[in-house]
Formats: C-alpha cells, sequence, structure tokens
C-alpha cells in the first residue's frame, strides 16, 4: 500500500485545474489504491491463491449541465494530460443532465471522523492457508460431515482519495479481513451443504476458525434427508443470515434513484407506518469497525446516523445530489461511486434493530410453521412488491425445530410481510445489511 496517499491527492487537485483550464466549468475525481490477498484451502491442499495490487483514477468533468467520466490506471503525465483532453472533450458533445453538477461549498463535510476502519495488519499467504486448515479440519470433524468444499480467507487494504472543484479534499484508508467454511453432509444425491462466514474490519474481531467450520460441519449434518411439505399458510421464521434480505429489499425499494423514477412500490409512502410499531431499521455511517463505516460520502457530503424506520413509519430515501434534486429534497449523504461510474444512492451499515425475545421465544407458540435457512432464485419485484422465492430449512412443530426440509417456495406481498414482522434478539454485525431472525405471519408456503 502506497504510503503517499496524500501526494495522489495533490496530482487530484492538479487535474482539475488542468481540466478548468481546457474548459470545463467544474469538476471531481478519485483515486483508490488497493491490494488483497486470498486464498482457497480444500482437503489439505491448496486450491487457489491470488493476491492483487492496482490503482485506479476517475475524473468527471462537467461543462454546463453536460458531464463526462474518464478512468485510467496509467496515471503517467502523458496519460493523464490525455484522461483531462478526453474527458472535456466528451462533455462538450453529451446531452444535458439538468440534475447534473457538484455539491454547494455549504453542503460539503467539515469533521472527519476516526471510526477505526483502518488495520494495518498484513498477513502471508502462510498464515492465511493456517487459518483456513484449521477451519476445515474443524468441520470435517464434525460426525456426519463427508467432504468439504473448502475454506477461504483474505484480506483488503485500500486508500482513497477524492477532490472536487467546489474546495472539497480528503483521504482515507479501510480494510476488511474475512474468513469462510463449506462442509458436506451424506453421500450421493443425499448430499447436503450448509457454510459459515465471518467478516470485520479487525482482524481481531474475526470468530475463531474452529467455531467456523465447526458451525458450517454441524449446519450440513442438519440437513440431511429434508422433507418435502404440501402448499400451505403458516408463520414463516427467516433465520438472522436470510433475513437481511429482507432488509435489502427496503434498501432497494426507498433508494431515491428508484423513487425518482417511481419503479417502486414505496414511492408513496414517505411518513407511513409500513411495519409494525415494534420495528426500527438504522442506517449507521458512524459505526466504530462497521464495514461502510465514513464520515463523508462520495459527493463529499457529511453523513449522519439516521433511522430510516422509526417505530415502524418510513421517515427517508437514501439520496445522492442528483436524486435529491429530482424530487426537489436535500441529499441524504448515501452517494457512492467508483472511479468510472457517477455517484448513485445506497445505504451505509444497515440493520434492522434486534427485538427482546429468543429465537425459542419466538417460535414457541407456532404449531406448525417452516423456519428459512436460505433462500434461492431472486423472485422479488420491488416495482410492485411481489414476494416470491425458493427456500430450504426447518420445520417447526409445536415451537420446536424438528426436521429438515427443502425445494418449497415462499410467497407473500412485501408490504404484508413488513406489517407482520417479529425481531428475535440474535442480531450480528457480519455484512453490512444485517438482521436478526424475524417472524412473519401468513406467509404461503409452497411445495408439492
Amino acid at each position: 500500500m502506497s504510503a503517499d496517499i496524500q501526494d495522489k491527492l495533490n496530482l487530484l487537485q492538479d487535474l482539475i485545474k488542468s481540466a478548468q483550464t481546457q474548459g470545463a466549468d467544474a469538476a471531481d475525481a478519485v483515486f483508490a489504491e488497493a491490494t488483497s490477498l486470498s486464498m482457497n484451502y480444500r482437503l489439505g491442499e491448496v486450491e487457489q491463491l491470488e493476491r492483487s495490487e492496482g490503482l485506479d483514477l476517475g475524473l468527471r468533468v462537467f461543462v454546463g449541465k453536460s458531464s463526462a467520466i474518464v478512468s485510467s490506471s496509467d496515471i503517467g503525465k502523458e496519460a493523464l494530460d490525455e484522461l483531462v483532453e478526453r474527458a472535456v472533450a466528451m462533455a462538450k458533445t453529451v446531452p444535458e443532465d439538468p440534475y447534473a453538477g457538484l455539491a454547494d461549498p455549504d453542503q460539503l463535510a467539515t469533521e472527519f471522523t476516526d471510526f477505526d476502519m483502518f488495520d494495518a495488519t498484513e498477513f502471508s499467504a502462510e498464515q492465511l492457508t493456517e487459518v483456513a486448515r484449521i477451519a476445515e479440519e474443524a468441520g470435517m470433524a464434525v460426525e456426519g460431515v463427508s467432504n468439504s468444499e473448502g475454506a477461504s480467507a483474505g484480506f483488503s487494504k485500500s486508500a482513497i482519495a477524492f477532490a472536487a472543484s467546489n474546495g472539497f479534499a480528503h483521504t482515507y484508508q479501510r480494510s476488511r479481513h474475512s474468513l469462510s467454511a463449506s462442509m458436506l453432509a451424506g453421500e450421493g444425491t443425499g448430499m447436503e451443504r450448509d457454510y459459515d462466514y465471518t467478516g470485520a474490519v479487525w482482524a481481531e474481531d474475526l470468530q475463531s476458525p474452529e467455531k467456523i467450520g465447526t458451525n458450517a460441519g454441524e449446519r450440513a449434518v442438519k440437513r440431511l434427508n429434508p422433507k418435502k411439505m404440501e402448499t400451505q399458510q403458516v408463520p414463516i421464521v427467516f433465520d438472522n443470515r436470510a433475513a437481511r434480505s429482507l432488509v435489502g429489499h427496503l434498501s432497494s425499494s426507498i433508494n431515491g434513484s428508484t423513487i425518482a423514477r417511481g419503479t417502486s412500490f414505496l414511492k408513496d409512502s414517505m411518513g407511513e407506518q409500513i411495519f409494525g410499531e415494534n420495528i426500527n431499521i438504522v442506517d449507521d455511517p458512524h459505526r466504530v469497525r462497521g464495514l461502510r463505516s465514513c464520515a463523508f460520502d462520495d459527493e463529499g457530503l457529511k453523513t449522519q446516523r439516521r433511522n430510516v424506520i422509526e417505530q415502524g413509519k418510513l421517515t427517508t430515501w437514501f439520496l445522492d445530489l442528483r436524486s435529491a434534486r429530482q424530487l426537489g429534497l436535500e441529499s441524504t449523504g448515501h452517494a457512492g461511486r467508483g472511479v468510472s461510474s457517477p455517484p448513485s444512492p445506497g445505504a451505509s451499515n444497515l440493520y434492522l434493530e434486534a427485538g427482546e425475545q429468543s429465537v425459542q421465544e419466538l417460535i414457541k407458540d407456532i404449531k406448525s410453521g417452516f423456519l428459512v435457512t436460505e433462500l434461492i432464485g431472486m423472485g422479488v419485484n420491488t416495482i410492485t412488491g411481489d414476494y416470491s422465492r425458493g427456500a430450504s430449512g426447518f420445520w417447526i412443530e409445536n415451537g420446536e425445530i424438528t426436521y429438515p426440509v427443502s425445494e418449497v417456495t415462499v410467497a407473500g406481498h412485501l408490504s404484508e410481510m413488513f406489517k407482520s414482522m417479529t425481531p428475535a434478539n440474535d442480531l450480528e454485525f457480519l455484512y453490512g445489511v444485517d438482521a436478526p431472525t424475524v417472524r412473519i405471519e401468513g406467509m404461503t408456503l409452497a411445495g408439492s
């Protein structure tokens, strides 16, 4: 990782000045440098080892309300001179966008809190191999496990610089570490698989490889000899791995670009009660060591913690500058971008707050129900709210988790699902979009 990220910020500022000299009215630029190492280990051998190091630079220029973006991995003077010339020429020929433009100076972030987003620890291939070996051996030691799909370990770290002609200029670094294992149980056509995963900004916050391997093995064994079910309406319980997808569907449905196009079933729901009063969903870009934490968004605006759903009511969209202007609103500081793409809105550390009940308490009054542990397919329409996905998991009978179930479909409508959602208390922060186990009433389970 380069130690001269400040030099790259100076380079971006010089690029912006050059673009303005050549006819741009405004410009911004982003530089990203990243290093990563990952490996896959299976049945006692390293199957794949990858190390990557790269840098990219992107320049966006505005000529009036027209804009263009050009990117390059070559930061030599000749290449950058050509990049500026090409960007300005392109911006002069494309159609105008009435909503395009940089932030006003008074909109820009001025405080840059450190959320402990960078762990400088860099593991060797041998160290990652040892961690993966321990995870796989722990999984294979579980009684009933017959084979392994392997274990994977890795880390990445990146340095980002961002500058704009409105006066914004800042840099930051971030890191990520991960470990996963996937085990197989049974034989032949009766074979089942499952996995476990841990991810964190700091390596010291990862779960132990022994736990990851053991969990993966035990989950695979529990899925052996699944039964098929008849079509019926029952309470559906999504475990915390599956429930996070429901939060993701909400995120997609309140994205400012989607709202501006009118292509969301929630487009007329601002301020409305779309969940029960027991539901709070939070977007928190300021969580210490959060996977997506940052003091400013990719347009230089201040970020802040928001209760997206507060006591069941929708309080905000996810807005960048462009979607906010389309809707006649202010940006919420949710812009993200790459070096070769314009900003677009999206969540940061988004999660459904935990409830007070344990998972056992959540299911104890269910006479017949279904616990979803895996979802298959993408049968969710956020324009209409229709929901239908393949699923597997476990049958709930008289408040107890009993036998495994596979080859079923769970179906409903997101608006009704949201209103009947009850969360358990097992929230874990693993992915950036997270949720505890949730119970939803009255869904359809379609089987044989």
